[in-house]
């Protein structure tokens, strides 16, 4: 197996590798278009989007577009965000669309093909999706995904404090919904060579999650450091033995310091050496 046929868990644990455990999202809300100087119409969107892939598209592991931000334009804002992503692949940054979709059936073959198919203009290297249809209901993506090498992340333990009323309920075995979706999770993984592609979304701002099994030998999206208030330092606490597979994600900690494109690569790669000391620094106690 070539390089350019690895499956997603692969490619990712090169990336993280060779550029640094980091995803940086890519998150033009109004009013950080307003802190760059920049309209909220589509052509501030463009100028924005083009800095942050030209700036990051080279350096870090992971772009994470927030797919809402760019829908919110229509058709206009949909054109960039597929600039967006054709070109931060060329730079060699994987994309994780940020999309969160989660449907049954053809609805959910339809979402997978827009970010899973390599004939989609939107075609990404990995999904966000949600799986409170039922995780059987993730099928059509997490096989689609297969087919071409892709990955899926699934929200399990997610950092908004309302996730908790559906996420950390219990079901009639004991478990909770937010260990259901991982132990479905780490069974997609089970026959992976290395990291396995399908991965949880589970926030840093949680604390202690030691009552979990983390370990699915899959990624591990972790939001909530900067401006959620979380630090790469939390990292170990949170994650405990499994921090090695955690991949942060950052965006307004970053993002804030464009539209500067040297600035933008500094906090990124400050925040990169962050997570890896703290990485370091896990492992070596073990």
């Amino acid at each position: 197996m070539t390089q350019d046929t690895l499956p997603f868990g692969a490619r990712l644990r090169r990336a993280m590798d060779e550029r640094g455990p980091l995803c940086v999202g890519i998150d033009p809300h109004a009013s950080l278009l307003a802190d760059w100087g920049l309209n909220d119409d589509v052509a501030g969107l463009a100028r924005f989007t083009r800095t942050v892939v030209e700036a990051l598209g080279d350096r870090v592991a992971v772009l994470k577009p927030q797919s809402a931000f760019f829908e919110r334009f229509g058709s206009r804002g949909l054109a960039v965000l597929e600039t967006a992503v054709t070109e931060a692949r060329e730079r060699g940054a994987l994309v994780l669309m940020d999309a969160k979709r989660g449907d049954i059936g053809s609805t959910m073959a339809a979402y997978a093909a827009t970010y899973l198919d390599p004939a989609s203009p939107l075609f990404s290297d990995a999904v966000t999706v949600s799986p409170y249809l039922g995780y059987g209901s993730l099928r059509p993506a997490l096989d689609l995904a297969a087919t071409h090498g892709c990955g899926v992340f699934a929200l399990a333990l997610t950092s908004n404090p309302e996730g908790a009323e559906f996420q950390r309920a219990v079901r009639e075995d004991g478990r909770s919904v937010a260990a259901t979706v991982l132990g479905h999770l780490a069974e997609e993984n089970a026959t992976a060579e290395g990291l396995g592609s399908y991965g949880a979304v589970v926030g840093a701002t949680l604390g202690d999650l030691s009552a979990f099994d983390l370990a699915i030998n899959g990624p591990l999206l972790a939001p909530g450091i900067g401006a959620q208030g979380a630090t790469p330092a939390d990292l170990p606490t949170v994650f405990g033995d499994a921090v090695r597979n955690v991949l942060p994600s950052v965006s307004r900690g970053v993002l804030r310091h464009g539209p500067d494109a040297g600035a933008l690569r500094a906090a990124a790669a400050r925040c990169a050496d962050e997570v890896r000391a703290a990485i370091d620094q896990q492992e070596a106690r073990q």
